[in-house]
């Protein structure tokens, strides 16, 4: 069997829906929805580029974990209530993903808190050791 590794990030969201941040499978690595919250204050900005940037450290803390980086991420998701948030957040995500070239898609959508303006999903894969 594969192996199966819940990662938490001490997020109150966490217990209280009953998730983890991300999951280890294997070679694969997944990483839930991850906002602009900053875990250890459980705050989060107004400002939707400083969210992608917190985003991105959740994301990247996740990872580490894991025992991955950035550069074995394949997919990437970008959800966001307002569209037109997206483009001034492209600087910092091409600063994480320019030379990745990961697999990405853009979605309006919804999410959990109206105070959440952007969230990231990564899927990765461990590099072979």
């Amino acid at each position: 069997m594969a192996e199966r590794r819940a990662i938490l990030s001490g997020s109150t969201f966490e217990e209280k829906i009953g998730y983890a941040r991300a999951v280890v499978d294997g070679d694969r690595v997944h990483v839930s929805g991850t906002t602009g919250y900053d875990y250890t204050t459980m705050t989060i900005s107004d400002d939707v580029v400083e969210q992608a940037e917190q985003c991105l450290r959740n994301v990247g803390a996740a990872l580490a974990e894991a025992g991955c980086t950035f550069a074995d991420v394949v997919r990437v998701r970008y959800l966001l209530p307002d569209r037109a948030d997206f483009e001034p957040c492209w600087p910092v995500l091409r600063a994480c993903f320019g030379d990745v070239r990961p697999a990405a898609t853009m979605l309006e959508c919804g999410l959990a808190d109206t105070a959440m303006k952007f969230e990231i999903e990564v899927d990765a894969r461990l590099p072979a050791s």
